[in-house]
């Protein structure tokens, strides 16, 4: 992050005596990343964060991952993943079903109402784009509230849990979670930021937007279980395992630094528009290794006279596209099926843009009521149990009006 907070109590130096009102010291806890190179933060626990009272194997949801073969654009309709009222007995963080993945970013989703375990990430950051429902992110630097259409980035190794605050029994929506799960770190794109970190004003948005959070949670509890998820030998090369800690986590009464958990709303991107049509990458958002993060919002189109506002035929010779369609009305996809909660695979190899038609309908358009969250990476993605089980069959077809002979 490198934006600089402090929180609760700290000491006016740091690694220097911490104590608490019984006379007791704190326990000092860095939590850095890059081998302490790079961004980190102070923690300030009651307890000590090392300390362990019982192990026991967590077996994770299925990682198992299977070739694009033959190599398809493919229709993967999310929201038939989680049939009606199946969210009641469902969290955010056990109940994810693996839809896409490779060895840098796995891209799950939940539909849940359950509050889900204390949950730690060690294999890498979390982005989690909240499309609908509103939950309170606990975690050990204090709680963020979420809420429809917030990415929340949670860096690798953070222990947090998540509770949805909506009320299934009032027809409130449960809480759908779209997961970016990376082998790696999750941040701005560097071209938005300066040397030493500040957004610089050319990015679509800037501090003022990021939301962190505000007090440490200071917790009580004893023989506290957190599901870790970390290297291993599994399927993905993942393995889980339950840590029993004799102390709370959320023991921390202060901390300070440039690393910590934060909420982004999509709301607050300010898109990037021009005479003609721009590149995808004006809409990134986010980025990590081997792959970017973007975001489609509502917005102008281009204003040439002679413009086609809607997408031009692409083959983005290094990226397999994976467009998750939120909410509005897609212009390019117009005829294909393609709605709320669809994911459309575009694989490096295969050429794809605007269904037929569609070039012709949107000319003269003025504005796009569009909202998507695309992730394209730079190695093939696999499909996992959840895309295999809802992919239409026939999306690679609609180009073309017709599909293999029977």
């Amino acid at each position: 992050m490198a934006f600089y907070r402090q929180v609760g109590s700290v000491p006016p130096k740091r690694h220097t005596q911490h104590r608490r009102p019984d006379g007791g010291l704190y326990a000092e806890e860095l939590m850095g990343e890059e081998g302490f190179s790079s961004d980190s933060s102070l923690l300030y626990h009651s307890g000590i964060p090392s300390a362990l009272v019982d192990a026991r194997p967590w077996e994770l949801p299925d990682q198992t991952l299977t070739p694009n073969a033959p190599l398809m654009p493919r229709h993967l309709k999310l929201h038939d993943l989680f049939p009606a009222e199946e969210h009641k007995a469902v969290d955010a963080v056990t109940g994810r079903r693996l839809v896409l993945g490779n060895a840098d970013v796995r891209i799950s989703y939940a539909v849940s109402s359950l509050t889900s375990p204390y949950y730690r990430n060690a294999t890498g950051d979390e982005c989690v784009f909240v499309e609908r429902g509103s939950a309170t992110v606990e975690t050990v630097f204090g709680a963020l509230e979420v809420g429809q259409g917030d990415y929340v980035v949670i860096p690798r190794a953070t222990t947090h849990r998540w509770v949805p605050t909506g009320n299934s029994a009032s027809g409130t929506e449960p809480l759908r979670t779209y997961v970016i799960e990376a082998n790696s770190h999750i941040a701005p794109p560097k071209r938005y930021l300066s040397r030493y970190g500040q957004f610089l004003e050319h990015a679509p948005y800037c501090e003022r937007d990021l939301r962190a959070p505000a007090e440490p949670l200071v917790v009580e509890g004893t023989d506290v279980e957190v599901h870790v998820k970390h290297r291993g030998t599994g399927p993905g090369g993942l393995t889980g395992t339950v840590h029993v800690v004799p102390e709370h986590p959320f023991d921390v009464v202060g901390w300070d630094g440039c690393l910590y958990p934060y909420a982004f709303n999509v709301a607050d991107y300010e898109p990037i528009t021009g005479r003609v049509h721009q590149p995808p990458p004006v809409h990134q958002v986010f980025e990590g290794t081997n792959f970017v993060i973007c975001n489609f919002v509502p917005r102008k189109v281009d204003y040439h006279p002679l413009a086609v506002p809607v997408p031009y035929y692409h083959s983005n010779v290094d990226s397999d596209e994976i467009m998750f369609y939120v909410d509005g009305d897609y212009e390019a996809r117009k005829g294909s099926g393609i709605g709320k909660g669809s994911i459309s695979v575009h694989p490096g190899g295969h050429s794809h843009g605007p269904q037929p038609g569609a070039v012709e309908r949107s000319l003269g358009a003025e504005s796009f009521d569009e909202l998507a969250v695309m992730v394209d990476t730079f190695r093939p993605l696999d499909l996992g149990e959840g895309g295999l089980a809802t992919d239409d069959g026939r999306y690679a077809w609609s180009w073309s009006g017709r599909g293999p002979s029977a």
